[in-house]
C-alpha cells in the first residue's frame, strides 16, 4: 500500500473507532508492521492531524476535529475517475454533464494529494461512444424509472414493424451502440427490451406503478438465471 493511501486509511480507522485503537491493530488491518504505523502516526501529527495516544494505550482522534466529507484511498479515487470517464461513452448527455460536475465536486473536497488525480489524463476509457438517441430523452427515462411512472412509447422493431406501447420502465442498460430500455410492456404483458435508437416517440403519461418496480426488476433478474440454466 502506498504511503499516502495508508495515511488516509489510518485516519479512517481512528475516526471510526469506538475506543483507542493500538498500532498493532491498525497494522493488522493494513498488513504492515507496527513500526510503520508509529512512523505514519508521527507524520500525521506533524501535519496537525489531532491523533492522540501512544504505545501501549492506543490512539484516538480528538473530538470536534472535522474531516472532509470524502476520505478516499488512491485506488478508490482512480476507480471513480475511470467510472466517470466511462460515462463519456454513453449517449446520455445528462449523465455526461453530471459526470463532469461530480469530478469537479470531488476534486474540490478531497485532500490535496488525491485532488490531482481528477485533473490529470492518466486514466482513459477508450472506444467508440454511443450516439445520442433522437426520439427519446434518456434523462426523462431515468426519472420515470425512479418515479415509477408509465411511458407512452412508439417503437419500430428490427423488421420495421411499428407499434404503440404503454410501458413500465424498470432499468436502462448502456451498450456501446445504444441504450436498451427494460420495461414491462402492457401490450405484450411481459418484460421486453426496447432499443433507444428504434424509439420513434416517448413521453410520460399520468399513470404510475408505485412499489411495483422492485418486483418487476426481480422478475427480470430471475429470468437471467432461467435463461442461463436453459
Amino acid at each position: 500500500m502506498r504511503k499516502a493511501s495508508r495515511l488516509f486509511e489510518i485516519i479512517q480507522i481512528v475516526r471510526l473507532a469506538k475506543k483507542p485503537v493500538t498500532a498493532a491493530e491498525i497494522a493488522a488491518q493494513l498488513e504492515v508492521t507496527p513500526r510503520s504505523i508509529y512512523r505514519d502516526i508521527a507524520a500525521l501529527q506533524a501535519m496537525r492531524v489531532p491523533i492522540e495516544g501512544g504505545r501501549g494505550i492506543g490512539y484516538i482522534l480528538r473530538p470536534g476535529f472535522t474531516l472532509p466529507p470524502l476520505m478516499l484511498s488512491i485506488e478508490e479515487t482512480e476507480a471513480i475517475v475511470l467510472a466517470l470517464a466511462l460515462l463519456e461513452r454513453t449517449g446520455d448527455t445528462g449523465l455526461k454533464q453530471a459526470a463532469k460536475q461530480v469530478n469537479r465536486k470531488i476534486a474540490a473536497v478531497v485532500p490535496a494529494p488525491l485532488a490531482g488525480t481528477f485533473s490529470t489524463n492518466a486514466l482513459h476509457a477508450w472506444g467508440s461512444a454511443a450516439p445520442v438517441p433522437e426520439a427519446v430523452d434518456l434523462a426523462m427515462l431515468r426519472r420515470a424509472i425512479r418515479d415509477e411512472q408509465k411511458l407512452s412509447l412508439g417503437y419500430r422493431d428490427e423488421l420495421g414493424r411499428a407499434t404503440d406501447r404503454t410501458i413500465r420502465p424498470i432499468a436502462l442498460i448502456y451498450y456501446s451502440q445504444t441504450a436498451n430500455i427494460v420495461a414491462w410492456c402492457e401490450l405484450r404483458e411481459a418484460i421486453r427490451n426496447f432499443r433507444a435508437d428504434r424509439v420513434e416517440h416517448c413521453e410520460p403519461v399520468q399513470a404510475f406503478f408505485p412499489g411495483d418496480g422492485e418486483r418487476l426488476r426481480g422478475m427480470w433478474v430471475a429470468g437471467w438465471a432461467a435463461n442461463g440454466a436453459a
